[in-house]
C-alpha cells in the first residue's frame, strides 16, 4: 500500500487571512516503510511571512524572493502524490492550506477522506499523553537532534518513522525493510549476471536444460543409490 507522508510550511496560521504555503515535503512509504523517494519544494508565495511563522521555521521573504511560485509545481506535486492516502499531523491545518492552493490555481480539491490525521490516532492511542510530532518522537526514541527549526522535509521523515511505529512497524524493521527497497533499486542487470574475479561478464542462462542434459542428470541420480535424492529430485 502506497502512502505519502506529507508536511507544509507557512506564512502564518491562516489561508482565511492569505496566508500561502511555503514549503512542501511529501515521503513515499509502502506499506509504512520509506522507500527514499520525496517531493521537496520552497515556494514563493508572494505573500509576507510572517514573525510568529518566521520564529518556527526561520524561512526568511529574503530566502523566498527568488523561487517560483505554486503554480509552477503543482503538476509534479499532484502526480507525485497520485491517489495514495496521505498521512499528515493535524490534517486539517495542512488540508486547508493546500486546497486554498489548488482553488486559487481553479484546480479541484482534495478531499478530506485522502488524508490520514495522525494526531487524532495518537490522541485515541495515548490519551493525555504528549501527541505533537517531537513528544510522539521522543515516545519512540526517533532523533531529534537535527530538528532545532520546524522543516517540511525533516518533519515529514520524522512523521513516516512516527506514523510506522504507531502501526506496529519498529525502526529495526523499518531499517532492514527499507535496505531491501534500496537493493531493488538496482540495476536489473546487475542481479542477473555474474561477475567472475576476471572482469569477464556471464549472462545467468535464461532457458531449459536440453534432453541430453536432462538424461545425463537423471543418470547421476540412478547411480546415487538412494531414494532420497530421487524424491528431492521430483518434488
Amino acid at each position: 500500500m502506497r502512502e505519502i507522508a506529507l508536511d507544509t510550511e507557512t506564512t502564518g496560521l491562516s489561508y482565511k487571512d492569505g496566508h500561502r504555503v511555503i514549503e512542501i515535503g511529501a515521503i513515499e512509504m509502502v506499506n509504512q516503510i520509506r522507500t527514499g523517494r520525496n517531493f521537496h519544494v520552497y515556494l514563493n508565495p508572494q505573500f509576507p511571512v510572517s514573525e510568529g511563522a518566521f520564529r518556527v521555521h526561520g524561512i526568511s521573504n529574503e530566502f523566498l524572493a527568488d523561487k517560483r511560485p505554486m503554480a509552477e509545481h503543482i503538476d509534479e506535486f499532484l502526480e507525485f502524490i497520485g491517489g495514495s492516502r496521505l498521512i499528515i499531523h493535524n490534517a486539517q491545518f495542512d488540508m486547508g492550506f493546500l486546497n486554498n492552493e489548488l482553488q486559487l490555481l481553479k484546480r479541484p480539491f482534495l478531499g478530506l477522506d485522502v488524508a490520514f490525521d495522525t494526531l487524532q490516532m495518537a490522541r485515541k492511542k495515548y490519551p493525555g499523553g504528549q501527541n505533537s510530532l517531537d513528544g510522539l518522537c521522543r515516545r519512540f526514541n526517533i532523533d531529534l537532534t537535527g530538528r532545532t527549526l520546524h522543516g517540511a522535509l525533516l518533519d515529514a521523515e520524522l512523521l513516516a518513522d512516527v506514523y510506522a511505529e504507531m502501526m506496529g512497524v519498529g525502526a529495526n524493521q523499518r531499517n532492514l525493510l527499507f535496505a531491501q527497497n534500496q537493493e531493488k533499486e538496482n540495476n536489473i542487470e546487475d542481479i542477473i549476471q555474474l561477475k567472475p574475479k576476471d572482469g569477464e561478464m556471464h549472462v545467468a542462462r535464461q532457458f531449459d536444460a536440453t534432453p541430453e542434459e536432462r538424461a545425463a542428470h537423471q543418470e547421476f541420480i540412478d547411480g546415487l543409490g538412494s531414494d532420497f535424492w530421487k524424491r528431492v529430485d521430483n518434488a
